[in-house]
């Protein structure tokens, strides 16, 4: 039997080569935020968004228990999962880091990755997608044993995701051309027009 699952959704960036706040933005007359807190709740039995602006979203996500608070927005993902690790009291071993300009992310997908974490080394600390030689750490999943990891190189003055997954030991998720499609994240104005085409 699988043990539960938490899910942090990030949604504390600047969107500043959007123009506007991402997470507001729709797809299928939903708001990116909305959408991709849905999905979770497909897969996971916790799901939490870490913002310093709960306000925002309260209209979409109108459940208050579900928001932590990013008290240093703009510091990056890497910090924000610190952040969230910090707050969330894990009903299991994994939590699922989501990105919430992901709008064709799939729950079925996501499931799928979620069931290969049973068959890990118990040293792994992150099971995360890799797209050519770059790791996709904002659609992954993170050991509850990985924070003092994280907390030695955040103290060490490091920011930098992709060069943190090389000082742990990770489970590199092969993709297909369908979870490819899956990571594609929407981040300009040209990204949401391609999006529309979607439609």
């Amino acid at each position: 039997m699988m043990k539960p699952l938490n899910a942090l959704i990030l949604a504390g960036g600047q969107s500043s080569r959007m123009g506007r706040d991402k997470a507001l933005l729709s797809f299928q007359n939903t708001h990116f935020l909305q959408r991709i807190y849905r999905i979770a709740e497909q897969c996971c039995n916790s799901v939490y968004i870490l913002t310093p602006w709960p306000e925002r979203y309260c209209n979409i996500l109108p459940d208050e228990r579900s928001f932590l608070s990013e008290s240093s927005p703009g510091e990056g993902s890497l910090i924000a999962l610190y952040q969230g690790l910090q707050q969330i009291e894990m009903t299991g071993d994994w939590l699922l880091l989501l990105a919430c300009d992901l709008p064709l992310l799939d729950a079925e997908i996501l499931l799928s990755w979620y069931k290969n974490l049973q068959y890990l080394p118990l040293e792994i600390l992150a099971c995360i997608p890799k797209n050519g030689d770059r790791w996709e750490p904002l659609c992954g999943f993170y050991h509850s044993q990985i924070l003092p990891d994280l907390e030695n190189y955040i103290d060490r003055g490091d920011r930098s995701f992709q060069k943190f997954l090389t000082t742990i030991p990770v489970s590199e998720i092969i993709l297909s051309d369908r979870e490819k499609k899956m990571l594609w994240n929407c981040n300009t104005p040209e990204d949401l027009k391609y999006l529309d085409s979607l439609r």
